[in-house]
């Protein structure tokens, strides 16, 4: 399970070359150095992976739940021992501090593929009695083939979140990861092979997002697509697949916030919140990014916010004591600090951080931001509104329940949003009146696999998670027998 020079796309059950014999640069934001290449795949590469899922579906969609139970947990148990090449793959792939890879990313991915091994044995549908004469059942049946698409921040465990519950149901998947990330991908592939899955039921396609991505959304004969990324990109896969009657499930960007009331437990709130703002270097969906706090409070907040700030160490990211590594690519952190750029023409005081650092020794030509938090901006300028996902977030005071409500509900986005209160019945009323997929109270990030996973307005369509997955990647039948 060791990173290789040249990485290849997984179809049919064997890792091969791409048809055009192009390559692609893997660049590792660690020092900026090109390590790898990947396949420049296109359409003609997808039509392969997709004639080899079609072969293998009616087998693995008939073969009973029991027998991909099995299957599935061996993947999760050869990950899972494997985790220590996995992590090293993803730090070097994306940057983000091993310490995060070992204790994150990689547990989640084996945890998602055997929650979902394990979720398939368990799901039931509905039965309806008419009385008298009929009864009514509803079969959940495998749709076929599945296109998979998933982002760079969270490479492996956001991979792993959308195969799991599409190979669970019975459906066969061509899947691509994001061109930026994509070794932990090829070495699934290898551990496919170790765990016994059949020739065709994970197909691995390697590239750009407008060649290889638009290749499987485009594809007549994918039924389904899941999608992870940008908001941009969501609506240009809503476009085509819509005409083409396809199921979507899209998980797009946020803009989320974190509302701290006065009466919040301090140290717990302060705690997690630098968690929520600069976790992967800012670069997760659920980011709190725009940080309301009630004005009692404000000021002991920023100092203590800022302080705790400049403390995180900003590196190496194979280094046990680094609280944030490299920004996932060179363009990305130019995206990034052009925001905080915008802040100061937008009247923003930068507190802490805002520059680019540039760094010695083997991190020379790396891609490395200080954590950023900017103050005095009103809640709708272009910095408060806009995804900027990376280490800066702005910091605002409010008066009231109804005011912050109308700040957090200001933007498109409606991913996520964070309350902090130790009043239940204000945590209930807020958390009602947030326009938000998902809201923690007193927490962030604290995730359940059974739940729903989403987000409203221009954050996506559609749900991810539990119970949810299963019936997005299977399609239901009613049957009617009359007595």
């Amino acid at each position: 399970m060791k990173p290789v020079k040249y990485i290849k796309n997984y179809i049919g059950g064997a890792l091969v070359p791409p048809d055009s014999g192009d390559y692609l640069d893997n660049v590792s934001p660690f020092n900026g150095e090109v390590y790898s290449h990947i396949p420049d795949s296109d359409a003609s590469d997808v039509k392969k992976a997709v004639e080899a899922a079609e072969r293998a579906f009616p087998e693995w969609s008939t073969c009973g739940a029991e027998k991909r139970f099995r299957i599935l947990t061996r993947l999760a148990d050869i990950i899972e021992q494997n985790l220590e090449d996995f992590a090293h793959a993803e730090s070097l792939d994306s940057g983000k501090p091993i310490t995060m890879s070992r204790s994150v990313d990689i547990p989640r991915a084996h945890s998602n593929i055997r929650f979902f091994a394990t979720a398939i044995m368990h799901f039931a549908s509905e039965s309806h009695h008419m009385e008298g004469d009929a009864i009514n059942f509803t079969l959940r049946q495998p749709i076929g083939v599945i296109g998979c698409i998933s982002p760079w921040n969270l490479p492996l465990y956001l991979f792993t979140w959308k195969i799991a519950p599409a190979l669970a149901a019975g459906n066969c998947v061509v899947a691509k990861p994001s061109e930026i990330t994509p070794m932990t991908a090829f070495l699934l592939a290898k551990a496919c092979d170790e765990a016994g899955v059949p020739p065709g039921v994970l197909n691995i396609i390697h590239g750009l997002g407008p060649k290889a991505g638009q290749a499987i959304v485009e594809h007549p004969k994918i039924k389904a697509i899941s999608f992870t990324g940008g908001t941009t990109t969501g609506r240009e896969i809503a476009r085509i697949a819509a005409p083409m009657f396809k199921k979507l499930s899209l998980e797009l960007g946020g803009k989320n916030p974190n509302i701290i009331f006065a009466d919040c437990d301090f140290d717990k709130m302060i705690f997690d919140t630098l968690r929520s703002s600069f976790s992967n270097n800012g670069q997760i969906c659920l980011c709190g990014s725009r940080i309301f706090v009630e004005r009692p409070i404000y000021e002991k907040f920023k100092e203590e916010f800022v302080k705790r700030t400049r403390f995180l160490k900003i590196g190496d990211p194979f280094l046990p004591i680094t609280d944030l590594g490299a920004i996932s690519s060179k363009s990305h952190m130019e995206k990034v600090f052009s925001y905080i750029e915008l802040a100061k023409v937008e009247g923003g005081e930068i507190l802490c951080g805002g520059n680019i650092i540039e760094q010695e020794g083997k991190l020379e030509g790396g891609f490395y931001l200080s954590p950023t938090v900017i103050e005095g901006l009103p809640h709708d300028a272009r910095t408060n509104r806009e995804e900027i996902f990376g280490p800066v977030v702005t910091i605002m005071p409010f008066d009231t329940e109804e005011e912050v409500i109308s700040y957090a509900n200001s933007v498109v986005y409606g991913l996520s949003a964070t309350i902090w209160t130790k009043d239940v019945t204000r945590a209930n009323r807020v958390a009602e009146k947030l326009e938000a997929g998902v809201v923690w109270v007193n927490c962030w990030l604290k995730r359940d696999l059974r739940t729903p996973f989403g987000g409203m307005k221009s954050s996506g369509v559609g749900r991810e998670g539990g119970l949810e997955a299963l019936r997005f990647f299977t399609e239901p039948k009613n049957v009617c027998i009359k007595y």
